[in-house]
């Protein structure tokens, strides 16, 4: 089978377009012939070397595909975000992947392979951070820093959907997530604006998909007694804070790491938002669509950075029923 790898970490001109045996699932698996898979900035920053993968690896967390073969209904349409996919194991941007036959969850009929495998990491890390770990309220206000990127915007759709108010904060103030309210950051108090949106008293719960510079005011956003969800650190990964004023505050600090979720987890997260496509509470992201051939430039586009389009690879393989 078709397969992009990397023997060295390095720009993503070090991936090539390789033949490699294609896996065969064992008990308890199933083969899954990969129609369309996402390349997330994490899957760039893994072929970067950022989570020291052992080489060689084929990278992708994200896919949409059919199961053609193993220990689940052969034809079944499925979606998903493996479990050490790209990293500890070989991953999703391939023209096949065996996954545990208990880690698959069907997709949404009504979404195309291209959609469906847009959804992901987004979606996930969305879910994981407002609704496991941030335990998101109905009438709840909640600021999402960062507002404007594909978990932003992933996570002002779920906070609609459990009936919370959304304040975005923005590096601009055009408001692609939809979010109630937009706080541009470069030109305004990010804790006084959120503040002066909810009559003084601040934010229930804060989502911070940005880190460093940004983690201190989103802190101080909170209201007496909130949660701030942190999930990466853009640039500096070592932050200060005032302590006293965060114990003060009764606030709660809480961390989210999507690879450190199993199979059976994901699957349990993705039947979750496939309710939500179904009921119309969730829609899929814009997508541009790349062919194998031309991984390298789709990962670069990643790498760059700044569109709202989900870059989605397309294997050019014959449908196996």
């Amino acid at each position: 089978m078709k397969a992009l790898q990397f023997g060295a970490y390095g720009p993503p001109a070090v991936l090539t377009l390789k033949e490699i045996p294609k896996p065969e699932p064992r008990k308890g698996e199933v083969l899954v012939q990969i129609r369309a898979a996402a390349i997330n900035p994490s899957d760039v920053k893994n072929v970067a070397g950022h989570f020291k993968s052992p080489l060689p690896r084929v990278p992708g967390r994200d896919y949409a595909g059919v199961v053609i073969a193993g220990d689940a209904e052969k034809g079944s349409e499925v979606w998903g975000s493996g479990a050490g996919f790209g990293v500890t194991r070989n991953g999703a941007h391939a023209e096949y992947i065996v996954v545990p036959a208990d880690s698959i969850a069907q997709k949404p009929p009504h979404l195309s392979m291209e959609q469906a495998a847009a959804i992901g990491v987004p979606y996930l890390t969305a879910w994981s951070a407002l609704v496991v770990a941030g335990n998101i309220q109905e009438g709840e206000t909640v600021l999402i820093v960062g507002v404007s990127g594909a978990v932003g915007r992933a996570a002002t759709q779920i906070a609609h959907w459990k009936k919370a108010r959304v304040i975005g904060a923005s590096t601009h103030s055009n408001n692609p997530s939809n979010a109630d309210a937009i706080i541009k950051t470069t030109t305004n108090d990010l804790p006084g604006e959120v503040r002066a949106l909810t009559s003084g008293k601040g934010a229930d719960l804060v989502l911070d998909t940005v880190g460093g510079f940004m983690f201190e005011p989103s802190l101080k956003s909170l209201r007496r007694g909130g949660r701030q969800i942190a999930i990466c650190s853009t640039k500096d990964r070592r932050i200060s804070f005032d302590l006293v004023d965060f114990y003060h505050n009764l606030s709660c600090l809480i961390g989210v790491d999507t690879m450190k979720l199993q199979g059976k987890e994901i699957a349990e997260v993705m039947n979750h938002l496939r309710a939500g496509f179904q009921a119309g509470h969730l829609q899929a992201p814009p997508i541009t669509t790349w062919p194998f051939e031309r991984a390298i430039e789709a990962y670069e586009a990643v790498e760059k950075g700044g569109a709202s389009a989900k870059h989605i690879l397309i294997p050019d393989t014959k449908q196996e029923l």
